[in-house]
């Protein structure tokens, strides 16, 4: 299910630096904009996001880490405090719901303490068509959610959900089917 693949990385080089400052650039004009003006939003988004379906809507205080490994279908929807640490690809269909205060994390460290702080990695995250994801949820690097599922408010996802499936929990587990 999905590409699980690491993509390494060193903190603090000057590439990695530009990329994080023209993402937040947009992220700090995106969070101060005039909360009705909805066509600049989508604008700032469609600047920052890899790529953008129709209808996207993001509440305020969304943050990210590069912006253009976020790719988002038709019809996204995203609550306030979104937090997407998108070091590899975060693929995420037509149809979603994410609920406020979530975090959707593709990135990771080392457990050896030397040098944990000057290197990491990313693996993809892959989210499908028509998901629900509830408030306070944490989606773990390389995890792919199927289509039609739901994750429920509070978990922690730390491995795939299948299609058509309810989860909760810490760490989630399956509830039911739908």
């Amino acid at each position: 299910m999905g590409n699980k693949e690491k993509i390494y990385y060193e903190r603090g080089t000057e590439e990695l630096k530009l990329k994080n400052i023209r993402a937040h650039r947009l992220i700090q004009e995106f969070n101060t904009s005039d909360v009705e003006d909805s066509k600049k939003k989508e604008k700032i988004i469609k600047k920052l996001f890899g790529s953008v379906g129709v209808s996207p809507s993001i509440e305020h205080n969304f943050h990210c880490d590069l912006g253009y490994n976020i790719y988002v279908g038709d019809n996204f929807y995203a609550g306030y405090n979104c937090t997407i640490l998108d070091m590899a690809e975060v693929k995420i269909g037509h149809n979603c719901m994410i609920g406020p205060n979530v975090g959707i994390y593709t990135a990771g460290h080392s457990i050896e303490p030397k040098n944990r702080n000057k290197s990491g990695f990313g693996i993809p995250i892959t989210i499908g068509n028509d998901v629900w994801v509830g408030g306070s949820c944490v989606i773990l690097a390389g995890v792919t959610i199927g289509d039609n599922s739901i994750v429920a408010a509070g978990s922690v996802v730390t491995k795939d959900v299948p299609a058509n499936t309810i989860v909760t929990g810490n760490p989630a587990k399956v509830l039911k089917s739908i």
